[in-house]
């Protein structure tokens, strides 16, 4: 899948988001020919058809006149024909046609960032939550939380929404969640009499594991080049006891005592000598290999993998579990995700319109046929997928999720990527002993942090 990155923002910030918008005049030329009496009949004509049409839209035209563009990655990454055929669903029940621009992740990404600075944006977009914040500070994407109050819309029912400075400017339509997988051939070979549910459980079986197996207990991918995994490996832990690295909306790194106790238990299992080697350069890719391959026993990651995982090792005896607590929790967990967010663009003409396609989307209905058809968990609360053609790790990951509650605290921060990015350049220098203490990592941290929300 794609994590929260936006590779150009930063260039974009810069340079093209200062670019004036230049208005542009549209000059109508019109040809008179016939008689006056044609003229009249004419005249009369069009105005009975204006006034049709104006009281079907509010004076803007016929709803079979409006095709809005949806610029997004998920018809490429859904089966062939699948989105086309769920936009074409809205058509029949509006008239609104939907214009499908469907390209890769990383095309996507670059096209709408130049959309944004140019105010030709789609007007509906797939965001991801990294873009959400600058998109939003440069007025490119359109409040929701007017629009869902302009059209009496209930957002009881949303997962969750992207908010920036108190108002919506992202809904998740689906999510993928980040549960953890375990190889229970490894934990048996090892010993381990039982799956670990708390922190120091999962200390001692990894201890277990390395001394006995030879094999890595955990491991964790820290490569600055793609930091994701501060936010999917690292803060896991620290959401799924309930913590945050927030407050307010803004770092809450310092004087942290869940955050602390994270940075710790972490160091301690480095130190332990549990944790796969090369974790400072290791990527996700690279994590996901070390488990197919039967090197890891633990790894938390995209349930979007699932699928990889058992095409590439069909023997692999793996589990799927929740990621342990730290000891003592009774509270709800929370569950890492990554999502396909979806906005709609300041500069489109039909912003009411695009509403409503959103809201078509996050219908119980077409919603949970999204959800299906991802691979992914749907965005609406009220949705019921039918998983019953699922794999068996997918619907135990289904029943684990509705449990917890969906997290992912860098979503919709400014340069949210960046942020990872010194976490984990700080928390390397921490594990390499170049730091004191975990108190002198949040603190050294904490302050770049800052920078990015004056």
């Amino acid at each position: 899948m794609n994590p929260f990155k936006l590779d150009h923002l930063k260039a974009l910030n810069k340079t093209a988001f200062s670019i004036l918008f230049i208005a542009s005049i549209m000059i109508a030329l019109v040809g008179c020919s016939g008689s006056s009496s044609d003229n009249g009949a004419t005249a009369t004509q069009n105005q009975t058809e204006t006034a049709a049409n104006d009281s079907n839209t509010g004076g803007k035209g016929s709803k079979k006149d409006i095709t809005l563009e949806f610029q997004q990655w998920w018809g490429v990454e859904l089966p062939d024909g699948v989105l086309q055929q769920i936009v074409d669903g809205f058509t029949a029940q509006t008239g609104v046609k939907i214009k499908l621009l469907s390209n890769p992740y990383a095309d996507t990404k670059t096209q709408i960032a130049a959309g944004a600075a140019a105010g030709t944006m789609a007007d509906v977009v797939g965001l991801d939550g990294s873009w959400v914040y600058d998109f939003a500070k440069h007025e490119s994407i359109a409040n929701l939380t007017d629009l869902m109050k302009a059209d009496g819309y209930d957002d009881s029912q949303l997962s969750d929404q992207i908010r920036v400075d108190g108002n919506t400017y992202m809904i998740p339509v689906v999510n993928f969640a980040y549960p953890m997988y375990v190889n229970l051939d490894i934990v048996k070979e090892a010993g381990v009499e039982s799956i670990p549910k708390t922190w120091s459980e999962f200390k001692e079986a990894t201890k277990k594991i390395s001394t006995s197996t030879g094999k890595a207990g955990w491991a964790i991918p820290l490569s600055t080049e793609s930091p994701s995994g501060i936010q999917n490996n690292f803060m896991s832990w620290l959401w799924a006891s309930g913590g945050s690295m927030l407050k307010d909306g803004k770092p809450a790194l310092t004087n942290n005592a869940d955050l602390g106790a994270t940075v710790a238990f972490v160091k301690g299992l480095f130190d332990s000598g549990v944790v796969a080697k090369g974790s400072n350069s290791m990527k996700e890719a690279d994590m996901v290999g070390e488990f197919t391959n039967g090197r890891v026993a633990f790894m938390t990651d995209s349930l979007a993998h699932l699928t990889l995982i058992k095409k590439e090792a069909p023997q692999l005896n793996f589990d799927i579990i929740p990621v342990p607590v730290k000891d003592g929790f009774a509270g709800k967990s929370g569950m890492d995700v990554a999502n396909w967010g979806i906005g709609i663009a300041e500069n489109s003409k039909y912003k009411a319109e695009a509403m409503k396609f959103v809201e078509y989307l996050m219908s119980p209905e077409v919603n949970a046929k999204l959800a299906v058809y991802a691979n992914a968990f749907p965005g609406n609360s009220k949705a019921e997928p039918d998983y019953s053609a699922a794999d068996p790790l997918f619907l135990k990951a289904y029943d684990i999720y509705k449990t917890c509650y969906a997290v992912n605290e860098f979503t919709g921060l400014p340069t949210s990527e960046e942020l990872m990015r010194s976490f984990d350049e700080q928390l390397q220098l921490y594990l390499g002993g170049d730091t004191s203490s975990a108190t002198d990592m949040l603190a050294e941290t904490q302050n770049i942090w800052q920078d990015a929300f004056k």
